[in-house]
């Protein structure tokens, strides 16, 4: 039987602040494949960090156990460290050393002399090349950002997990850092990532996890789960002086307050866009302006989190 890049089995953790437990994480569970793209994703608070920062020994769970490519993260520490690259959500670095430096130390703690070949690569990979020997504290945020990029790869894990890789990156950079995350993932490396840019998790996960204080509330394949809880949206404003929106139509709109003259329907079919316009025509409204959205992991997104739905886990 294939081993999991990562294995998580009711991994459970509580942090204690003053005199509350608050609990972290509570019996998660999953299992990602060699060479998946995975999206761990969840509002803020909902436990993704934790459970990074138990996948790479930063944070020890209170029960359950964590196994990277087959290694346990308490007993095996090493192994599955070194086979994990991490990209930090915060900004972490030596304001003293060089980017080649920063690489250099790195590869060291994990015993690798004779690196800058790789280091090299890298540092083109990631348009940094001409930043090489500049020291952390002369770069801009999305440079420092993509430093602890080339950090997390310097000695080339197989399994990567990007924690909001792209916050504060601006949106050449990003364009840049996924053709090159995409790179990795083709030539087999399993890529973990969480970020709220949604339309990114789409793009690029082939199944998603949704947190939700501390549990894992759905677990799918990404087009699964955009079928499951999104929706067609129609928006229409209606032109000044026209005919009003008639009571049967009315009761399926809602109306948008920021924008008079303007309502918003949720669509099962696309079949049901047609159906709206046609009765638009025949009450004799007049349109000023429409907007068609189709489904995406965004809306699937938030319509799962509002409306409390997936209590209990999904699985394709």
């Amino acid at each position: 039987m294939a081993v999991s890049a990562v294995s998580v089995r009711q991994v459970s953790k509580i942090f204690a602040r003053a005199s509350q437990r608050v609990p972290a994480l509570q019996n998660v569970s999953l299992d990602i494949a060699p060479g998946e793209f995975f999206g761990l994703l969840g509002p803020n608070g909902a436990g993704k960090t934790t459970l990074i920062s138990c996948m790479a020994g930063l944070c020890r769970q209170d029960q359950g156990q964590i196994h990277i490519l087959g290694h346990d993260t308490r007993t095996a520490y090493r192994d599955a460290r070194r086979a994990l690259g991490v990209v930090p959500q915060e900004l972490v670095f030596d304001p003293f050393f060089s980017v080649r430096e920063i690489l250099q130390l790195q590869s060291g703690y994990f015993g690798i002399r004779k690196n800058d070949d790789w280091i090299d690569e890298l540092l083109a990979a990631l348009d940094l090349t001409d930043k090489a020997a500049s020291s952390m504290r002369s770069l801009s945020g999305g440079m420092k950002r993509r430093v602890l990029v080339a950090q997390a790869l310097v000695h080339r894990p197989p399994v990567i997990i990007l924690d909001e890789p792209t916050a504060g990156v601006d949106v050449a950079l990003r364009q840049g850092l996924w053709q090159f995350i995409r790179r990795l993932n083709r030539d087999g490396h399993t890529i973990i990532l969480t970020t709220h840019y949604l339309e990114e998790a789409e793009a690029l996960c082939g199944r998603v996890a949704l947190m939700r204080s501390g549990q894992i509330c759905a677990l799918e394949r990404t087009e699964t789960l955009i079928r499951q809880f999104a929706k067609h949206r129609l928006t229409v404003r209606l032109a000044d002086g026209g005919h009003p929106l008639p009571a049967v139509l009315m009761a399926q709109a809602k109306p948008l307050p920021e924008a008079p003259r303007t309502w918003l329907w949720t669509l099962d079919q696309l079949s049901e866009i047609e159906s709206v316009l046609a009765s638009l025509r025949e009450s004799g409204c007049k349109l000023e302006d429409m907007s068609i959205t189709p489904p995406d992991l965004e809306t699937a997104f938030l319509s799962f989190m509002n409306d409390g739905a997936g209590k209990g886990e999904r699985r394709d």
